[in-house]
C-alpha cells in the first residue's frame, strides 16, 4: 500500500514566505518546464527550505535533471529530514529499502520510518507498524504495530483500516473490541475494500443471530 519513492507528491504546502517562488517552481514542474522549476528549487534548497530541498530531491530521484543522481538526492533529503521534514524522512527510509543508498540496513529504514511517523506522516506510520508487525528492523512488538497502523489507518489507508479492524476483533497488540473492529471495517469497507465488506456483513449477522 505504500507510495513509491518515485511518486512522491511535489505539491505541498509553504510557508507565506517561501510560497511565491516555491509556486512559481511548482507551476514551472506542472507545465513540464523541468529547467525553470529545477531552478527554482535549487534556488530555495539553497536559501535553507526544507520544501525545495526535499522537491530537489525528488527530482534527482526521478532523473528528471541532467546531472541527476541518488547521492544528490540523499544529501537534499537529509538537509530536509534535519527540518524534520516528514516527507524527506520518509522519503531516506524508502532509499535505503530500495537499496538506493549502499546496502539493505533494515534498522535504519525503520528508523527514518518512525521519525517520519512521529512528524504526522501516513506512509511512515504505515511502513514503522510492519517493521514491528514483522519483526524487520525492529523487535516484533504488536502493541506498537497497532499502535503505528492506527495512525496510518486515520491517515486514510485502506489496508490499514482493515489491519486494525482485524487487530481489533482478535486482540492482537491490544484490547478487543468488537464494536471498533465494525467500526474499522466499515471505514474500509467504504474505501473500497471488498474483503472489509465481507467481514463486517459476516459480524452483523453473528449480531442478528446471537
Amino acid at each position: 500500500m505504500k507510495t513509491p519513492l518515485i511518486a512522491a507528491a511535489l505539491l505541498l504546502v509553504a510557508p507565506l514566505a517561501q510560497a511565491a517562488p516555491l509556486t512559481d517552481a511548482l507551476a514551472a514542474y506542472d507545465a513540464g518546464d523541468l529547467r525553470a522549476a529545477a531552478r527554482g528549487f535549487a534556488e530555495s534548497a539553497r536559501r535553507g527550505e526544507a520544501l525545495g530541498q526535499f522537491n530537489l530531491a525528488m527530482m534527482n530521484l526521478r532523473r528528471e535533471l541532467p546531472d541527476a543522481s541518488d547521492a544528490r538526492a540523499w544529501r537534499w533529503l537529509q538537509r530536509a529530514a534535519r527540518q524534520r521534514h516528514a516527507l524527506a524522512e520518509n522519503a531516506l527510509g524508502e532509499m535505503i529499502e530500495q537499496g538506493r543508498h549502499g546496502r539493505l540496513d533494515k534498522v535504519a529504514a525503520c528508523g527514518w520510518f518512525e521519525r517520519a511517523a512521529e512528524h504526522g506522516n501516513g506512509d511512515g506510520a504505515l511502513a514503522i507498524a510492519t517493521c514491528y508487525y514483522l519483526g524487520r528492523g525492529r523487535p516484533q512488538d504488536m502493541a506498537q504495530a497497532q499502535r503505528w497502523y492506527l495512525e496510518a489507518a486515520k491517515a486514510g489507508d485502506v489496508g490499514a483500516q482493515y489491519i486494525v479492524a482485524s487487530m481489533f476483533e482478535t486482540g492482537l497488540g491490544v484490547e478487543a473490541d468488537a464494536r471498533l473492529a465494525r467500526y474499522w471495517y466499515d471505514v474500509a469497507a467504504k474505501n473500497g475494500d471488498d474483503a472489509a465488506k465481507a467481514k463486517l456483513k459476516a459480524m452483523q449477522d453473528a449480531d442478528a443471530s446471537s
